[in-house]
């Protein structure tokens, strides 16, 4: 398995603009002042050449999210199993900079329903559902047809694609409702046709503990072992007087081998989380950095002060404004976009 940090930084961080130059300009701009002023050019004049071609070139900061891969088939019909943990504000640009779009993208699971986690649900539900060869399934169901006129003249909007012809969702029962409030709008939006809902863009997938009180897990094989994800509760935002959790998970490779991603989360280490802390071999851990703490994710001094150094040492920091200062071998590492680990280790 592997995990890429897709993006790193905090739901309202913005990225630098930089003043560039392309390298044909910049060659075109060596060439000028040589063929006119010979190697002795004035420097202000080749200055105000370089100001006038310069661009400002905006650098981003990608909202925190994670793809992590599977070494087995997914629903594309192709290795590896792609599950997108989170989806960003508008992951197609964070996508773009991996070298992948929508249809490389097997599954989401989503932690809870902030914008900086499912703002790019409207995204991958569109562009999959509109893409005839999304799955080897969906073409041949497709047949020949435009999606709205197979879902309208068919009558098929009941259920929509069938479930190997559209990505997976795999979420907590409560946090499914906020999530179809919260995007429904943006989805409902195949011309003509009826009833169009989550389920008719996604294969939808409840784990965590159900009504009936049984807990259901999910298992991902991976080569010659599997890693069985459980969502894990953690507490982030008191609102309205009302708990929105973030439900994180917990990823155990049949070897014993854990990994803790609690997503976002409201203290350092949670009274009643405390054990998986401890289990875990690897924490994905979320931190803030601002000068004004909000309250609803650890400080990084929070981090450096209050954090068991054993608990310290397993964990990769991410979530944050400003990249972090933190004393030298403090923590496993601080993540950077693009970064990416294999596992078990």
């Amino acid at each position: 398995m592997k995990i890429t940090a897709v993006g790193v930084n905090s739901a309202f961080a913005t990225g630098t603009y930089e003043e560039v130059i392309s390298i044909r300009d910049a060659c075109d701009i060596a060439l000028k002042i040589t063929s006119s002023s010979g190697s002795g050019a004035p420097k202000g004049a080749i200055r105000a050449e370089i100001e006038k071609r310069s661009r400002r070139l905006y650098q981003p900061r990608w909202q925190s999210n994670f793809l992590i891969e599977f070494d087995t088939p997914g629903k594309r019909g192709k290795t590896p199993y792609r599950l997108l943990l989170d989806i960003g504000g508008d992951v197609r640009h964070a996508l773009k900079f991996l070298g992948l779009t929508s249809s490389d993208i097997d599954g989401v699971y989503i932690s809870h329903a902030h914008n900086d986690h499912i703002g790019g649900m409207e995204y991958l539900g569109l562009t999959t559902l509109f893409n005839p060869f999304y799955t080897p399934a969906k073409k041949k169901w497709l047949g020949d047809q435009f999606i709205a006129s197979k879902l309208f003249l068919e009558q098929e909007w009941w259920h929509g694609p069938p479930a190997n012809a559209k990505p997976d969702i795999f979420i907590h029962r409560k946090v499914l409702e906020p999530l179809r409030r919260a995007v429904g709008p943006g989805l409902d939006t195949v011309q003509g046709v009826p009833n169009v809902t989550l389920k008719t863009y996604f294969d939808i997938h409840l784990i965590g503990k159900q009504e009936d009180g049984q807990t259901k897990r999910q298992i991902f094989h991976d080569g010659a072992g599997h890693w069985t994800v459980t969502p894990v509760f953690t507490m982030h935002v008191i609102s309205s007087s009302e708990e929105m959790a973030s439900y994180g998970i917990s990823l155990q490779h049949s070897d014993g081998y854990n990994i803790l991603m609690p997503t976002d989360t409201q203290h350092v280490m949670p009274s009643q989380l405390e054990l998986h802390y401890r289990r875990a071999d690897r924490i994905y851990m979320d931190c803030e950095t601002s000068k004004f703490p909000s309250g609803v994710h650890p400080h990084i001094s929070d981090l450096i002060n209050d954090m068991d150094p054993d608990v310290q040492k397993k964990c990769l920091l991410y979530h944050y404004d400003e990249y972090p200062d933190v004393p030298d071998d403090m923590f496993c590492g601080i993540l950077k976009a693009g970064d990416t680990h294999e596992y078990p280790l």
